[in-house]
């Protein structure tokens, strides 16, 4: 099959809104990874910090390992669907079992029986993520050869990311805390994430309907998973993604964990609820039942400002600024195509991670009655961060594409396998650390989550320690090799390549 040049290979409105729907699916799983797993395996499922971290950190290192294979057995996968849209489809159920399974928490059990559980759940719904989600982020390389075409394509993919991430962030809280029948907030989670497993389930079969492959490999000879590999360590542009996406996701995951400790435990509640109330989401003592669609969202605060401790107050404040902060992020992603048009992927990325890392340290010194700083500082990282979502995994196209550039072959699975190891190794790393941080130095008790010194692991976690990973990730975007001149040379001539073969 003779590839089309980048003239034809333009993607439809449809085409991209339907590949973006998977990646908002995956977010579901994703999201409430990074942002709730670690408390809720230590607030909600009963385990200590210890096993918590432990449970956090070897399904996702598992996961890690299980994204090469995948990505090796896509590779070869040969159907006339593609190589990569079947994956979708027929991780689709799986996926929506085992992520109901994965936040249920069983009764009477003892705690052996419920570490066994949760290690068992959590791995399940790792590898089910990989076997998705991995090929899924294959499929874009594949779509299209325009790299123009590429952007946009990330564009509208992380627009429905973080639209995904807007409902997580912003719902899933209230919701836990509405289906939570006489405070039972285990029963809050299972029944929010059977809604978010229904959602997932629904968003893949449009993927897979709606999406096409088109980029085939000019070469059809065989090749071993060794030959691949080796071939990938002569990628230098791919060893750099490979330890920014460590650094990167490793951040998100430590930042989840950190900000919602932050939210719950150091931000002063009746500074929240004063900032609430402003909103109009307060339902005092006394008043009568509430009702609409809020009160139906749990975002209506029952109480006065004397019991703000066991009310829902930290859950709605906290979700309506990680609404805000995600609202941001999808208008400013808008603006990643134009901009990486014009000064490249690489500078665009580098200014949004070392200004997101200044926004971030500020955290620090904000005190915890100052919740409007708290919204501020929330806004301006967002504003800095967001343009940079869709071009990294531009970018992680555009090592694919070099490897192809360089040897004449190409192994997409592999390259974005590998990432993705880099990328689940970070996650594992992230949540474990900020567990073991909290543990190793600030005495970090999960019976005791108010004692001063934990309060002030969460407030170093969230400012300085979130601060500096994203330092690190703006360093080794520096030393990244591909800028915006060889990246378009690089493109014409792999194009030329494929119509003349």
């Amino acid at each position: 099959m003779q590839p089309a040049p980048p003239a034809a290979q333009k993607l439809s409105f449809v085409e991209k809104a339907g590949y973006s729907a998977a990646d908002s699916a995956a977010n579901f799983v994703f999201m409430t990874m990074i942002l709730f797993q670690t408390n809720f395996y230590t607030d909600v499922f009963g385990l200590t910090a210890g096993a918590a971290a432990a449970i956090l950190l070897w399904p996702r290192l598992w996961d890690a390992v299980a994204d090469p294979i995948v990505g090796i057995l896509s590779d070869r996968t040969d159907t006339r669907w593609g190589k990569f849209r079947p994956w979708v489809l027929f991780t689709a159920v799986p996926w929506f079992i085992i992520m109901v399974l994965a936040y249920t928490t069983p009764k009477g059990w003892s705690m052996g029986s419920l570490i066994a559980y949760a290690a068992i759940t959590n791995t399940l719904l790792m590898t089910i993520y990989s076997m998705n989600n991995m090929p899924y982020a294959a499929l874009g390389g594949v779509m299209t050869g325009d790299v123009n075409e590429r952007a946009k394509l990330n564009s509208f993919r992380f627009i429905a990311v973080n639209a995904a991430q807007f409902i997580v962030g912003g719902f899933t809280l209230p919701l836990v805390a509405k289906f939570s029948i006489g405070h039972d907030r285990q029963h809050g989670w299972q029944m929010t994430m059977l809604v978010w497993a229904v959602l997932c389930l629904f968003l893949f079969l449009i993927t897979f309907s709606t999406t096409k492959e088109r980029i085939k490999p000019i070469a059809r000879e065989k090749s071993s998973p060794k030959e691949d590999f080796l071939n990938l360590l002569k990628n230098n542009p791919w060893k750099v993604m490979f330890c920014m996406t460590v650094f990167h996701f490793c951040m998100l995951s430590f930042r989840g964990g950190a900000l919602y400790n932050y939210y719950h435990h150091y931000a002063d509640k009746a500074a929240m609820y004063d900032w609430v109330q402003k909103l109009g989401l307060v339902a005092p003592a006394g008043a009568p039942p509430a009702h609409g669609i809020l009160e139906t969202l749990g975002y209506i605060v029952h109480g006065d400002r004397a019991d703000v401790a066991t009310s829902n107050v930290a859950d709605v404040a906290n979700s309506i600024i990680n609404m805000l902060g995600t609202g941001i992020t999808i208008v400013v992603i808008l603006l990643s195509p134009p901009l990486a048009k014009r000064f490249g992927k690489k500078a665009v990325s580098i200014t949004g991670f070392a200004l997101a890392a200044i926004g971030t340290l500020a955290f620090y010194f904000v005190s915890p009655t100052n919740i409007t700083g708290m919204v501020v500082l929330t806004s301006l990282i967002a504003i800095a961060y967001a343009p940079t979502i869709p071009l990294i995994w531009a970018i992680y196209a555009d090592v694919a594409d070099y490897s192809e550039w360089k040897t004449g072959r190409r192994f997409t699975g592999m390259v974005f396998a590998t990432i993705g190891f880099g990328l689940k190794a970070g996650l594992a790393l992230g949540s474990a650390s900020f567990l073991w941080i909290m543990s190793g130095f600030f005495n970090y008790d999960t019976k005791l989550p108010d004692s001063p010194s934990a309060i002030q692991g969460y407030r170093v976690c969230s400012g300085i320690v979130v601060g500096l990973l994203f330092a690190a990730c703006t360093l080794l975007l520096l030393i990244y090799q591909l800028n915006k001149k060889t990246t378009l040379q690089m493109a014409n001539e792999l194009n030329e390549r494929r119509i003349n073969a």
